[in-house]
Parts: C-alpha cells; sequence; structure tokens
C-alpha cells in the first residue's frame, strides 16, 4: 500500500461525503495522520472557523490552492 498523500500541518480543502456535517470553511489544517481505513488513509483535520476536529477520507480532500 502507499503512504499518505499529505502531511501534518498542511493546509487542505475539504469537501465532505453527503452523509456528513456540512464543512463550514474549504480550508483545513492537517492535524494527525491516521491509519488506513477501508483502504483509505484518513486525517483528523482542523479549521479555524470550528471548535471541533474531523475526521476525514483522503478522498475527501485535496491540496489547498
Amino acid at each position: 500500500m502507499s503512504q499518505h498523500k499529505f502531511k501534518v500541518g498542511q493546509e487542505v480543502s475539504f469537501s465532505p461525503a453527503k452523509l456528513s456535517m456540512p464543512a463550514s470553511s474549504r480550508s483545513y489544517k492537517i492535524i494527525r495522520r491516521l491509519p488506513c481505513e477501508g483502504g483509505e488513509y484518513t486525517y483528523r483535520i482542523k479549521s479555524a472557523a470550528e471548535l471541533f476536529e474531523r475526521v476525514a477520507r483522503e478522498s475527501e480532500i485535496v491540496k489547498y490552492s
């Protein structure tokens, strides 16, 4: 299996799956890399606009531009 695509501290855009809580911001920071779940890496991410952290699948985030 390949390695994580994103690094801790990297800024990313988050597009959550339709069944999850809507995102309040486009810009999130990678807080922690998490293990692979269901064949996909996951990450703990945080937005300055939210008081809580989220868990995102690698397919839900892209490099922030």
